[in-house]
């Protein structure tokens, strides 16, 4: 099953590390990533396979969350079907 992550705030060092190393923990696979700055702002898209996470969906959403807390951005998770159909309206 894949997810889909976004990442927004203000740019600094290890944002993509603390975010990669939560869902490494979490045993989330990393299918694609794309990143940008745009002036002094960071963001990320991230698509991610959760069929092996060792947390539910919604732990793994409060770790992601205490995780931006932490670097001072905002994190998002949506499972996939959710994402696109969001998108088709």
């Amino acid at each position: 099953m894949k997810s889909i992550i976004t990442v927004f705030g203000k740019d600094k060092s290890g944002i993509t590390a603390s975010v990669s190393q939560t869902l490494a923990n979490s045993n989330v696979n990393i299918l694609d990533i794309q990143q940008t700055i745009l002036q002094e702002y960071f963001t990320m898209i991230m698509i991610v396979d959760i069929s092996k996470c060792t947390k539910t969906f919604k732990d793994l959403r409060e770790e992601l969350n205490k995780t931006g807390t932490k670097v001072g951005v905002s994190v998002n998770i949506q499972r996939e079907d959710i994402f696109n159909s969001m998108q088709s309206i």
